[in-house]
């Protein structure tokens, strides 16, 4: 056990890492182009927070929390989602005293969830997420909405696919939930034990149920979309037509409720379609009153939530390819008792700015070269006895092959260019 991962977590490697640092930096770029900037919240969280924001008749509260009592005998959680903590540090720092809207994302923030590990979700998974407090207009929802339609295609995943729904708000949903309880109550058998549950409690919940035979039930169910006031149906016509204008091909779906309670109006997905079936890549939606049930001012929000692990699985599932960059730009060879000579090169290309690198356990000349070569190094410097004495280095380029010997304090210099000409 001492050597095995827990189930439903995963290591990033030294060799794949680079697949998420490209990932991240799409991320951020993509962020950064609409003015979000970046926040970094703990990892756990006082249960209370997840409690009052998530909703304790949703799964991840009821069934998926990694929950414990600290040595102080308080409960706290780890991060199940993201916006709930973003909005305690929102409210903690009193940037709603600032100009709004205030607009922040969270990179590789790690989420867990005590659920069966499935492809691309894992029990500690990361997410990309975007949160935007103080915007009412439906042209912050469609913002997210193209950021995250925008930046998969620009990685280049295809058939992305962005279902819509609203779920209303306060005032209009307790019209559909008293619809939607008249409708379930002649089927209440036909639920699992956690509908049966949510039907008093949280009729909505059900609509959201993964199990086969509650779809079933719900495939008939009354449609929200009927039950909106003047304000949500308007919110959403706007929607609409920001999307349309944008040019991204959209789809109603009336069933998209997400997973959470805090979620008023617009609720969102990209799906993909893959062998397996259709992947949801990202979600969210807006929250106009979390802010205010957390202890602040009345504010409206809005947000989204996008899985890395499944954006990674999705680019390998595609066979889209990311570059891996070269370990080293120079890796510096050397013979016999020109170790020094060799150690002190590499701090000298590493203070002008290149990946440099030397044999450490005492490898041959051939063996060092072999090395290099493995380790993707453009070039190779090598110091013999004759280089010292003569004060220079020999160079060369592995994959052109072409040989200089420069002085050894022009070595950055003829790097550069020979890197510059390749």
């Amino acid at each position: 056990m001492l050597t095995q991962a827990p189930r439903g977590t995963k290591d990033v490697l030294p060799t794949e890492s680079y697949r998420w640092q490209y990932l991240e930096k799409m991320m951020r770029t993509a962020a950064a182009e609409a003015g979000f900037r970046e926040v970094r919240t703990p990892v756990f969280e006082h249960t209370e927070l997840f409690l009052r924001g998530v909703g304790d008749t949703t799964d991840i509260v009821q069934k998926e929390m990694y929950t414990f009592k600290d040595k102080g005998d308080r409960s706290i959680t780890l991060k199940p989602e993201g916006t709930a903590g973003a909005v305690r540090a929102f409210l903690e720092s009193n940037l709603y005293a600032e100009p709004l809207p205030c607009k922040m994302y969270y990179l590789a923030a790690p989420v867990f969830r005590y659920e069966s590990p499935q492809a691309g979700r894992l029990r500690e998974h990361h997410q990309f997420g975007l949160e935007c407090f103080g915007a009412k207009e439906a042209t912050a929802d469609a913002e997210l909405i193209l950021l995250a339609w925008r930046l998969l295609s620009s990685l280049g995943i295809r058939n992305l696919k962005v279902n819509i729904n609203s779920i209303g708000c306060p005032e209009c949903r307790p019209k559909y939930n008293e619809a939607l309880k008249a409708y379930l109550k002649d089927h209440l058998d036909e639920l699992c034990a956690d509908c049966r549950s949510r039907y008093e409690r949280n009729p909505l919940r059900v609509l959201d149920c993964k199990k086969e035979k509650c779809q079933a039930v719900v495939k008939d169910a009354p449609v929200l979309l009927d039950c909106l006031d003047e304000d949500c149906r308007q919110h959403f016509e706007d929607l609409k037509a920001c999307l349309t204008a944008a040019g991204i091909p959209f789809e109603v779906n009336p069933r998209i409720v997400r997973g959470l309670d805090y979620y008023t109006r617009t609720v969102f997905e990209l799906i993909t379609q893959t062998k397996d079936g259709n992947l949801t890549v990202c979600g969210g939606g807006r929250y106009d009153h979390l802010v205010e049930e957390l202890g602040g001012p009345d504010l409206p929000a809005v947000g989204f939530g996008m899985g890395m692990e499944r954006v990674l699985m999705l680019l390998e599932s595609e066979g889209i390819t990311i570059p891996e960059p070269p370990l080293y730009d120079v890796f510096v060879t050397y013979m016999g008792e020109n170790r020094l000579a060799a150690f002190s090169l590499v701090q000298n290309l590493r203070n002008s700015g290149f990946k440099a690198d030397m044999d450490h356990t005492g490898r041959s000349l051939k063996a060092q070269f072999k090395y290099a070569n493995k380790t993707g190094s453009a070039i190779t410097a090598t110091l013999g006895d004759d280089e010292v004495l003569n004060g220079v280095v020999k160079l060369k380029n592995m994959e052109t092959r072409e040989e200089r010997t420069v002085p050894i304090q022009d070595a950055a210099l003829a790097v550069m260019d020979m890197l510059v000409k390749e």
